[in-house]
């Protein structure tokens, strides 16, 4: 058990730590049977076009959402909705928690990711991840691994799919923050599509590492698109650090 959930069990007394840790161990059970079961299934899809597969795959993402809601007592409330253009984007987002490579699929849809290349290689999880055409880079490439989220993010996008980043790179507990990386914001100037900030504080209630999730709303902040036309990579990678980072202290004084 980490630090961060014996400090998340102690605000509880016992029997309210023994409630947390059932329903949590439930959460993981069905988490993990859901994704053997359904990435199985998923495999089978392989023959279909992009948009069935992608339907199919993704609703064990909105299952696992379900159960959150209903046996862990975790749900979300978000602002900013209004902000979300016609025309898919790429949206840059905080990065805490598992949560949020779950929670964004309500409102981003279709959507890729940009991930490590090993997910894909996971046994079933990672097959049937990549029949939803993820941008797996190789994080070892260096330079070239910015190229290859601008080459794939570009065709994505043409394809009239949103392409998700976590600039921090990894997940990073509640009231810290990561080195907001370039890839992204490289892709924003060279294709000139618009960024979707959103900050969110899932890692309040699911961190990283963390077994027990507690119950309550996510606040999920969706930005204003940030134009990127005529503005280099390091200024798109300070706006949409300066906004994402402004509302998690806006967030984290609620």
């Amino acid at each position: 058990m980490n630090k961060h959930t014996r400090e998340l069990l102690s605000e509880y007394g016992v029997l309210g730590r023994l409630n947390l840790m059932l329903r949590s161990t439930l959460q993981f059970a069905f988490m993990i049977g859901s994704v053997l079961t359904m990435a199985f299934l998923g495999l089978f899809t392989f023959p279909f076009p992009y948009r069935w597969r992608y339907w199919f795959i993704t609703r064990w993402t909105f299952m696992n959402l379900w159960f959150l809601r209903r046996v862990v007592g975790l749900d979300s409330e978000v602002q900013g909705t209004e902000h979300i253009p016609d025309t898919p984007c790429i949206v840059m987002a905080k990065h805490q928690s598992t949560w949020e490579t779950l929670g964004l699929q309500q409102w981003f849809r279709p959507q890729t990711w940009v991930l490590k290349r090993e997910l894909t290689l996971l046994p079933l999880f990672g097959w049937a991840l990549k029949l939803l055409d993820p941008i797996a880079i190789d994080r070892k490439a260096g330079r070239d691994a910015v190229q290859q989220v601008v080459d794939k993010g570009r065709a994505r996008l043409l394809l009239g799919r949103w392409v998700v980043v976590f600039p921090e790179g990894t997940r990073v507990l509640p009231g810290s923050k990561g080195r907001y990386r370039i890839g992204g914001a490289v892709l924003a100037e060279q294709t000139g599509v618009p960024v979707i900030p959103v900050a969110h504080n899932a890692g309040d209630f699911w961190a990283r590492h963390q077994f027990v999730k507690r119950p309550g709303k996510i606040q999920v902040r969706i930005g204003p698109p940030i134009d990127t036309a005529g503005l280099d990579a390091g200024e798109i990678r300070a706006r949409v650090e300066a906004w994402i980072e402004g509302e998690m202290t806006k967030i984290q004084r609620q």
